[in-house]
């Protein structure tokens, strides 16, 4: 992850392996981790079955929160892809019932179609 994405408040994807093991506890039998991204010390992880969004709180990182978001608790999403003066891209979520939005901003090297594309093959039921 680099500096200008952690100052600029961009996620930048995070290797799998890595998590693996700090989502192991949570996990439930079948669940895969499938694409995860990191901004300073909280995540956004999708996995098979669901997003997880973890909060570290704390000055020492230990009280942690995981909102768990079913796919089919998702409503609607949208991308945006980087402009030419834009460093970033985008990702916004509707979650059934909620009159807001999730939105998280990523890093230009970020495959932002690509996540789209992870979505969408959840939300609509093709994967």
């Amino acid at each position: 992850m680099g500096l200008m994405n952690v100052l600029l408040g961009n996620a930048s994807e995070v290797d799998l392996n890595e998590l693996q093991k700090e989502f192991a506890d949570i996990l439930i039998d079948g669940e895969i981790l499938e694409k995860a991204y990191s901004i300073i010390r909280d995540k956004w992880v999708f996995t098979n079955k669901r997003l997880i969004l973890l909060n570290v709180q704390g000055v020492t990182g230990s009280k942690r929160e995981y909102l768990s978001i079913p796919y089919e608790n998702i409503s609607h999403f949208s991308i945006e892809t980087p402009g030419t003066l834009d460093d970033d891209c985008e990702l916004r979520i509707v979650i059934k019932g909620s009159a807001g939005f999730l939105k998280k901003e990523f890093s230009r090297k970020t495959d932002i179609k690509s996540l789209q594309k992870l979505l969408a093959s959840h939300i609509l039921g093709a994967h």
